[in-house]
């Protein structure tokens, strides 16, 4: 018996396999064993009484809260489209715009065009009127070292006009100037510029001649500028 024992021992010390194969089988016979005892007890399950519901407790009805002494009368009307427990308006709907029926059914209406707002353009002025009293200039004679000349004054306009000639003579003096029959009028000098004055007006639709006489070295008898009332004298003839 001790060298039986001895030799088990030896077996398991040599080979730990075995113990653990031998532990396993061992577990197994256990689980089946539990198993089948298990399997054993659930027909019992199903002998077990149904479980009893639950008793529910009805509660009594309670009395109508109206006195005796209160008679109950209609319930009051209900407006239309409102719940008895709302007091919130509807909110009214803007129908839309019925649709153009007939043969323009598709055809989309163009607002008018909205008038301009800029404004209108400045008409041009006017034409400038023409001169009422004009003047034209002419050579009456010529000698060595000077000549006589005179401006010839019209008034074109129906009333009197009084007159004012301008003469610009470089390098020329005046020798005498003077209104022929009419009064005489005045005269003065800036420069080369000699300015005649009317002495009485000049009568509607009348011409008076304004002469003077100018010494001024070679043949040149033309001014370089002759003007009646600001407007240009006609021009001179050629020398």
């Amino acid at each position: 018996m001790r060298r039986l024992r001895s030799g088990t021992a030896r077996v398991v010390t040599s080979s730990p396999w075995v113990l653990v194969t031998l532990g396993v089988v061992v577990m197994v016979v256990l689980l089946v064993v539990a198993l089948g005892a298990y399997r054993a007890r659930t027909p019992a399950r199903d002998a077990l009484p149904a479980p009893v519901p639950d008793a529910t407790m009805s509660l009594p009805e309670l009395p109508p809260s109206s006195t005796a002494g209160d008679t109950a009368g209609p319930p009051p009307p209900v407006r239309p489209g409102l719940s008895p427990r709302s007091t919130v308006l509807p909110r009214p709907t803007t129908a839309a715009p019925a649709a153009p029926t007939g043969g323009n059914a598709g055809a989309v209406t163009v607002p008018p065009p909205v008038p301009s707002s800029a404004p209108p353009a400045p008409a041009p002025p006017p034409p400038s009127p023409p001169p009422t009293v004009t003047g034209s200039y002419r050579v009456l004679d010529r000698f060595d070292g000077g000549f006589i000349g005179e401006v010839l004054v019209s008034n074109a306009s129906g009333d009197p006009q009084g007159w004012t000639v301008r003469l610009t003579f470089p390098y020329a003096r005046l020798v005498t100037a003077w209104i022929e029959g009419a009064p005489q009028g005045g005269v003065s000098r800036s420069g080369d510029t000699w300015t005649f004055t009317s002495g009485v007006d000049l009568a509607p639709g009348a011409s008076v001649p304004l002469r003077f006489h100018f010494e001024r070295g070679g043949t040149d008898t033309r001014p370089s500028r002759c003007t009646t009332n600001d407007t240009p004298c006609a021009e001179p003839p050629t020398r």
